[in-house]
């Protein structure tokens, strides 16, 4: 019988640890090591990169990476998987081969070909979301090492878990169980108390990347290697199955997980087991993401000191208009935000001081350059008191802008290059289910009338939040049956609109997860253009869920621990 596959993670974004790839290969057993490298983000700035030089469009961090690591891992015998091709799997993968020839490593390395796609006029990048499928054909062909460019993150385990456990298309809970597992590992420290609500509970300064066992019926167990840091338990993976996902149906190239039918239990210290999940046929068309340059923007934060903030801050954005209406270059958008970070009779000037924001953004880069940067150092003598700012404004800078969209599946060009040179095709799943809303799950009966006293959400649940495109997800979820009880009758999509009145006037969709004993939120429009956009405070909405967390309500008393709630 074929044993459990040991996968590890040893990045989470573009820029991440960079000896994480040393710690997991020496840090105890491992089959394979992963790393994910891409965002809507990164691929935008491997668009530019290119643009520079065609040559590249991948992530560079991870030749670096291979060349201080390359000889543990053949001598290890732990298979390397990657999408750090980003816009150039071939380039990387031919990048990889001649360091090996230099250091004189004898590594079989392959790569994905057929995420991308025609680039249309007047964008940077165009990429469709393949599956594992060609990951598992490239480690059937010999590979030690494999290259991808955009794909899903979760393939990046289904790949090497498809292959290790000869799984086909329609072994679809088994894969479905591998999806769930590789999103837990995607976001690499996320899962081991990084980003956590309760990281007081433990020490997280330094936590380790996370592995999982994975079995031939697709479940696992996510662990990381004895003596690192951080935490693995039931909370630090209900907050990781919550990130950027939605509803119940989690689809993907390869498989629709049903994250409703997922079940975690604890396995001991540091490891969680999670059995149970179901699959359905993928639907019949591939995420597809553009990312092309918006226009230019420039920001200029104002520090407003002691007293009048109010009045400070309405004088220098009367002054900075009617300066740009004189000149003629009033920007696209003028956004100004006033963070009232100030306290009264404070001890120190920072703590006394308010932060007012101004964001520009148009097609001219004159627009948000000079004009906007020489009205605000012409202020600086004649404008409120103690006028400064916390930096000098600069010229401007680009800003992109992300469109999802999709594609039939079975026109995309999956090709498995390898380790020989040769193509092989990769076929479509064959059979796809529409994606549609699962059937609203019964609500568990609310938790009896009692008294209550006003206290932060946070104090009851944890939270993540994230990303995707314009939109945000806020997943919440609380850790006993009585606050599930409260929580899942509590917070409405009404009373989450009251509690964060910025989404007041977006649409809010509610989705109920009773076996996580979880809430995911999903902000259609927050974000605007997206995180490469910059148009928002938090573009990337990954404090959301703290802001939601930090709202005071009314909870039951027989809920609060310690129940006494400092004012």
């Amino acid at each position: 019988m074929t044993g459990p596959l040991r996968i590890g993670n040893a990045s989470g974004f573009y820029g991440d640890r960079f000896d994480a790839v040393r710690e997991m290969l020496t840090g105890g057993p491992l089959d394979v090591l992963t790393g994910d490298y891409l965002a809507e983000l990164t691929l935008l700035i491997l668009g530019r990169s290119r643009l520079k030089d065609p040559k590249r469009g991948y992530a560079s961090t991870f030749l670096r990476q291979m060349e201080e690591n390359l000889h543990l891992a053949h001598e290890r015998g732990v298979k390397i998987v990657t999408n750090a091709g980003g816009l150039n799997p071939a380039g990387l993968a031919d990048a990889v081969r001649a360091l090996a020839d230099r250091l004189a490593v004898p590594v079989r390395v392959a790569h994905v070909e057929g995420d991308g796609l025609p680039v249309p006029e007047g964008y940077l990048t165009a990429n469709a979301y393949l599956g594992g499928a060609g990951i598992a054909a490239c480690l059937r062909g010999g590979a030690d090492i494999v290259v991808t460019g955009r794909v899903t993150d979760a393939a990046l385990v289904t790949g090497p878990a498809a292959a290790h456990f000869d799984w086909g298309p329609g072994d679809l809970d088994a894969l479905a169980g591998a999806v769930v597992v590789g999103h837990v590992l995607e976001c690499g420290t996320q899962a081991t108390g990084g980003n956590y609500a309760f990281f007081g509970e433990h020490d997280v300064r330094r936590p380790g990347f996370p592995l999982a066992e994975i079995h031939a019926d697709g479940s696992g167990v996510v662990t990381k290697h004895d003596g690192t840091g951080g935490v693995v338990d039931l909370g630090t993976v209900t907050a990781q199955l919550l990130y950027e996902t939605a509803g119940a149906r989690y689809a993907g190239p390869d498989v629709t997980a049903r994250l409703d039918t997922v079940h975690l239990t604890q396995d001991g210290p540091d490891r969680v087991r999670i059995t149970g999940v179901r699959g359905e046929a993928p639907p019949p068309t591939l995420k597809t993401g553009l990312n092309r340059l918006g226009g230019w923007r420039n920001e200029v934060v104002f520090v407003l000191t002691g007293l009048d903030i109010e009045a400070k801050s309405r004088l220098v954005q009367d002054q900075l208009g009617d300066a740009l209406a004189r000149a003629g270059r009033a920007p696209a958008e003028v956004r100004w935000e006033l963070a009232r970070t100030d306290r009264p009779d404070a001890p120190t000037e920072e703590t006394g001081s308010a932060l007012l924001r101004l964001v520009v953004r148009d097609q001219d880069a004159e627009a948000v350059g000079r004009a906007v940067s020489g009205a605000a150092v012409e202020l600086a003598l004649g404008s409120y008191p103690g006028f400064h700012v916390t930096a000098p404004p600069g010229k401007g800078a680009p800003y992109g802008v992300f469109e999802a969209g999709s594609l039939p599946a079975e026109e995309a060009a999956h090709v498995a290059v390898l380790p020989d040179g040769r193509k092989e095709s990769v076929p479509a799943a064959g059979r796809y289910r529409e994606l549609e809303p699962v059937a609203r799950p019964p609500l568990p009966p609310p938790l009896p009338a009692g008294p209550t006293r006003t206290a932060p959400l946070g104090l009851i649940a944890g939270a993540r939040s994230g990303d995707k495109g314009g939109d945000a997800n806020v997943g919440l979820w609380v850790r006993s049956e009585d606050a599930w009880r409260w929580l899942a009758h509590e917070l409405t999509v009404e009373r989450f609109q009251e509690l964060l009145p910025e989404t007041a006037r977006l649409t809010v969709v509610r989705h109920v997860l009773p076996n996580l004993r979880a809430l995911n939120f999903v902000v259609h429009g927050l974000l605007g253009e997206g995180v490469a956009a910059q148009a928002r405070f938090d573009p990337q909405a990954k404090a959301v869920g703290e802001w939601l967390r930090s709202r005071r309500l009314p909870v039951p008393v027989t809920l609060l621990d310690p129940p006494e709630v400092p004012a």
